[in-house]
């Protein structure tokens, strides 16, 4: 059995602990490798070991910073066949999503090679007499993320990138259903130059992650998960004195008024909904209908869905892939049987050989706000529509729901859509766009339950989340101004 082992101070590590957990491939359901699950004491070793290269990193120019990064993206670039099929074997996603899940990850390595543009200071000559002033952005020093199964590759690189180039140094906790990416990442990492010690890679389940929210050297933890767990991973390092990022959950809303082109908003919906399986916190879980659209809405939806290909991520010809276990399969399953609604189309009788964790798409509609398949974060194939009478019943449901990462609307009126915008509670909009996920020069981040701290994820946000600020004031010996002043400092 193909063990995955830690990354640490620059090499791969066994697991010291005894304790491992399976990695399936989804598309077979057979258990392909063992991950180490790391102890209290292997979270200790890999955090001691960045504390310990953290000074000369820090130190390192950020010209050479620069370099690293600039290598790393070339290396994503000239290895991206391969970690798209390390994605495709152990998360399950076709090749084509895991293509697209690298393309966004390396844009956020691109934005890092700019992190000597990115980490200017400020300066104000003559603040006071002969008293100049400046401001500097150093790093915090040990940086945890702690990422989902869902994108094995782009998240941990959203994290690490901005994290590493600011000048930390890096534990990476990943998913331990997908945990090969991550080290992969880590020896590319490697390869472009960066110092052994600097990005460490620990795999483990809640034992691991608690450590890294106590321990006295992580200075900050970057979360991406459910709402419970973010919401723990918030509390307890905050209460440890940490700066926390913890991105929650999610319960996307795509509204689609009447004015609407039905055919646009139907491919939308079925791209949005049913990509990786549903397995997004960005995808759309709710279509909410407004007035007489819904009758042609869901019938344009419904007649999409036979078309697609359900199978191996590894078969060019498959449009969706399994889900990620056999557990969250039959959890994602359950809502199409209890759920509320009405079941347009049944995604379990949709039947692919063999016991791979496949569940069809499906379309829920008639949903209403208390029942379950619209209250809980599905995280898979079912696409659930409510149906209102106005954009002012649209606007109070998606602003009603507890989650507020992402939402879209779909019309031809520019009115109607910039009114939205700007009313809607919510991080991220798009506009006749399904899945607003930002570019990496944005800040990507929820609002609501979906993010608890006060700084989004990657881009200019993240620069801040990776760094603090130093004030100095200057003034340089003048004996003619020097004198005992017992009063506060004043400018003036």
């Amino acid at each position: 059995m193909r063990q995955v082992e830690h990354w640490i101070g620059g090499k791969r590590v066994p697991g010291g602990s005894g304790r491992t957990g399976p990695v399936y491939d989804p598309a077979t359901g057979a258990q392909q490798a063992e991950v180490a699950l790391a102890s209290r004491d292997e979270v200790d070793e890999a955090v001691a070991v960045a504390a310990a290269a953290f000074p000369g990193w820090r130190d390192t120019p950020l010209s050479k910073r620069t370099d690293v990064f600039f290598r790393f993206r070339h290396l994503l670039e000239e290895h991206a066949g391969e970690l798209a099929a390390l994605l495709t074997g152990e998360h399950g996603k076709v090749r084509a999503d895991a293509a697209g899940e690298l393309a966004r990850g390396l844009e956020n390595v691109e934005f890092a090679c700019g992190i000597g543009h990115l980490l200017k200071g400020g300066h104000s000559e003559q603040a006071a007499t002969g008293v100049d002033v400046h401001s500097l952005r150093q790093p915090l020093g040990v940086i945890a993320g702690i990422t989902p199964f869902n994108f094995p590759a782009m998240v941990p690189l959203w994290m690490l990138a901005n994290a590493i180039a600011c000048g930390n140094a890096f534990v990476l906790k990943p998913s331990e259903k997908d945990p090969s990416p991550s080290v992969r990442l880590a020896e590319l990492l490697t390869a472009a130059g960066l110092p052994d010690g600097v990005c460490n890679v620990v795999h483990g389940d809640r034992e691991a992650v608690d450590r890294l929210l106590e321990h006295p050297d992580v200075a900050a933890i970057s979360f991406v998960g459910s709402t419970p767990v973010a919401r723990h991973v918030y509390e307890t390092g905050t209460a440890a004195g940490k700066r926390v990022q913890a991105l929650g959950g999610a319960k996307n809303h795509m509204v689609v008024l009447p004015d609407a082109d039905i055919a646009m908003a139907a491919d939308a919906a079925v791209s949005a909904a049913y990509g990786s399986a549903g397995e997004r916190c960005m995808a759309v879980s709710v279509v909410v209908a407004v007035g007489d659209v819904a009758d042609p809405l869901v019938d344009a939806i419904a007649g999409r869905l036979p078309a697609l290909q359900v199978g191996p991520g590894d078969d060019p010809a498959s449009e969706m892939g399994p889900l990620v276990t056999r557990e969250h399969r039959d959890r994602v399953a359950s809502y199409l049987e209890g759920g509320g609604g009405r079941v347009v189309v049944d995604g379990r009788e949709h039947e692919v050989p063999g016991d791979g964790f496949f569940l069809g798409v499906s379309l829920v509609d008639d949903v209403e706000p208390g029942m379950p398949v619209y209250d809980d974060e599905i995280f898979g194939p079912v696409l659930s529509v409510v149906r209102v009478a106005t954009y002012e019943d649209a606007l109070r449901l998606v602003n009603e729901n507890p989650y507020g990462n992402g939402t879209a609307i779909f019309t031809r009126d520019g009115g109607a859509a910039r009114r939205y915008q700007h009313e809607v509670v919510c991080g991220m909009v798009g506009v006749n766009v399904p899945i607003p996920v930002p570019v990496a020069y944005y800040s990507f981040g929820g609002w609501k339950a979906s993010l608890f701290g006060d700084t989004a994820v990657y881009g200019p946000s993240g620069v801040d989340f990776c760094t603090r600020t130093k004030v100095v004031t200057t003034r340089w010996p003048d004996p003619s101004t020097s004198a005992v002043d017992l009063g506060f400092p004043r400018t003036r």
